[in-house]
C-alpha cells in the first residue's frame, strides 16, 4: 500500500515545507484543473509517467505550455528514436502506486518507485509557485521549486532540470545530454512463477516487464509463489538459453499471447464476467494481443539475432583453438 493523500501531507508539514492546499472536484486533465487554480498565478504541471524498452521507468514533469517531444527526448537519453512510450496502467500501480490522472514528482515517495528517472522542466524555476497534485487529483497544493526539491533530497532523489524544449544534435562527437540522468536499474514488478521456468525456457524470463503481473496474477492464487527478488535472479541464471530461429518468432510470439490471454480471461470470469458479461472478456483478451503482439516479436527476433552472433563468434573461437601453430 502506498502513501495517502493525507500522510504526504502530513510529511510536508514535518519537513517544514510551504505548501497551499486548493480542494476541488476531480479533475483528469490541466484544463479542468486550471478551472480552479489557474487564475492564482504561478505555473501549471503536466506529468508524463513513460517507460523505455528495457523497462525503465520515467517521470517528466513540466509546465503545461512546455513542448515535450517523445522521440527528441528518447534520444537525448541515449535511448534512440522511439525508445519512450506512455508506460503500461500496471506499471502506473505498481510502481508509482497511483492512480490514473495523479503522477506527479510527489509519487516517488512510494519505495515501489525509488528507481524511477525523475526529470523536471527547468522552466519550473522562473514561476512563483507550483502547482501540483498530492497522490490524488481532487487536492491541488501550490509550493515553490525550492520546497519541492526539499521534498525530493528528503526522499533521495537529486532534483534533476533540464530543458525539455531543447533538441540538441547527438553523435559521434557530440552523446546525448541526459543520459546520465537514466538510471541502470529496472524495476521487478511481480515474481515470476515457479514453473514458468521448467515449461518453457524461452519465456522464462524473456518477457518484458509489463507483461509479467497479468501472467502471475492468474497463478499467484495456487502457487502461493512469494515475491523474492533473488529468486527471479537465480531462475535467471538457471533457465535455458531461448531456441529460437527464423521460422519460430511468430509461433513463439503467438504461444506468449495465448497463454498471457487465457490467463487474464479466466481472472476475468471469476471476477467480473457474471457482472459485466462476456463482452468484457472478448475485449480485454483482443488489447492484450494488439497491445503486445509488436513488443514481444521484436524481442523475439532480438533473441534469435543475438544467438546467431553468439554462436558465430564462438566458431570462430573454437576454429582459432583447432588450427595448428
Amino acid at each position: 500500500m502506498g502513501y495517502t493523500k493525507d500522510q504526504l501531507l502530513q510529511r510536508l508539514q514535518e519537513l517544514q515545507i510551504d505548501f497551499v492546499r486548493h480542494d476541488h472536484p476531480v479533475v483528469l486533465t490541466v484544463e479542468e484543473q486550471a478551472k480552479y487554480v489557474g487564475h492564482l498565478g504561478g505555473g501549471l504541471s503536466k506529468n508524463l509517467f513513460l517507460k523505455d524498452k528495457k523497462s525503465r521507468y520515467y517521470v517528466v514533469s513540466a509546465l503545461a505550455a512546455t513542448n515535450v517531444d517523445l522521440k527528441v527526448l528518447s534520444v537525448r537519453l541515449g535511448l534512440g528514436k522511439g525508445g519512450l512510450r506512455m508506460a503500461p496502467v500496471e506499471g502506473l500501480e505498481e510502481i508509482l502506486q497511483v492512480p490514473l490522472g495523479c503522477v506527479t514528482p510527489f509519487a516517488l515517495v512510494n519505495d515501489s518507485a525509488r528507481n524511477v528517472t525523475l526529470l523536471l522542466d527547468q522552466g519550473f524555476k522562473t514561476q512563483k509557485c507550483c502547482y501540483f497534485h498530492p497522490l490524488s487529483n481532487d487536492v491541488t497544493i501550490s509550493l515553490s521549486s525550492g520546497d519541492l526539491d526539499k521534498f525530493l533530497i528528503s526522499i533521495g532523489k537529486d532534483p534533476s532540470y533540464v530543458d525539455l524544449e531543447a533538441n540538441p544534435k547527438v553523435g559521434k562527437d557530440q552523446p546525448p545530454d541526459l543520459a546520465s540522468h537514466v538510471t541502470s536499474v529496472t524495476p521487478i514488478l511481480i515474481d515470476q512463477p515457479e514453473n514458468t521456468a521448467t515449461a518453457k525456457p524461452s519465456t522464462s524470463n524473456d518477457v518484458p516487464t509489463e507483461n509479467k503481473p497479468k501472467v502471475a496474477a492468474g497463478k499467484a492464487s495456487s502457487s502461493k509463489q512469494s515475491n523474492n527478488v533473488p529468486n527471479v535472479k537465480e531462475k535467471s541464471k538457471n533457465a535455458a538459453q531461448p531456441s529460437i530461429n527464423g521460422a519460430d518468432v511468430g509461433k513463439f510470439v503467438d504461444e506468449i499471447i495465448d497463454k498471457a490471454s487465457s490467463l487474464v480471461l479466466s481472472e476475468i470470469n471469476e471476477k467480473s464476467t457474471e457482472q459485466q458479461g462476456e463482452q468484457l472478456a472478448s475485449s480485454v483478451s483482443s488489447a492484450l494481443r494488439k497491445r503486445l503482439s509488436l513488443d514481444l516479436e521484436s524481442l523475439a527476433m532480438m533473441f534469435k539475432n543475438t544467438a546467431v552472433t553468439q554462436g558465430f563468434l564462438m566458431g570462430q573461437a573454437q576454429s582459432g583453438r583447432n588450427c595448428p601453430p
